[in-house]
Parts: C-alpha cells; structure tokens; sequence
C-alpha cells in the first residue's frame, strides 16, 4: 500500500471543512465528516487507481483524480503514479471551479 501525501493545503482544506460542519450543525457530524474524509484517504492508498480521472480530463492537469468523501459532497483530489506515489492536493466541495483552485491564473478574467 502506497502511503498519501497530503500537501498544507489540503490538510487546511480537512480542519476548515470540519470547522464548517462543526458550525453548522455541531461537533457528532464535524467529527463524522473528519472520519469518513480520513477514510477515503486510506480508500485512495488501497487502490490510488480508482480515483476518477475526470476533474483531470477536464481541466486538462495530467494525472489528477478525484475520490469522494462518502456521505459528503466533498472530494479528494490528488496526483498519483507509480513512481512518486500519492499526492493529495485539495478537498473541494463539489461544484467548485476546480480549474480556478487548481490551475495558477485559470480565475483570473483580466486577463
């Protein structure tokens, strides 16, 4: 089993989704949604494969997958390969922009 790496942001991304869920409706589902995003961790460790592919077709990133967070709409996205292993960047609410959060320049329209 490959071990995941899970970049500043992301771990940022797993207090500050925890803190909202805390907020909003107590700390049982805070606690819930940081067990359940704890476990699609492990999931994407188990088989880093699995993880879809399209939020990487889609902006184009190569390599990006994405794995829901069982019971939330949130997803993991990561890099994965068999040469540098599992590189998790973010945990996204879906619906976001992801190509505005992933890709440097991608939200600015000034441009």
């Amino acid at each position: 089993m490959t071990r995941a790496s899970l970049r500043p942001q992301a771990e940022f991304d797993l207090v500050d989704q925890a803190a909202y869920y805390r907020a909003q409706a107590g700390p049982e589902l805070a606690r819930r949604f940081f067990d359940h995003a704890i476990r699609a961790v492990r999931a994407i460790e188990r088989s880093p494969g699995a993880g879809s592919p399209h939020a990487g077709e889609v902006t184009e990133i190569p390599r990006l997958r994405s794995w829901p967070v069982r019971g939330f709409p949130v997803r993991w996205y990561y890099f994965w390969s068999e040469a540098a292993g599992i590189d998790v960047v973010r945990l996204l609410a879906d619906g976001r922009d992801i190509a505005a959060l992933l890709i440097p320049g991608a939200g600015d329209q000034a441009r």
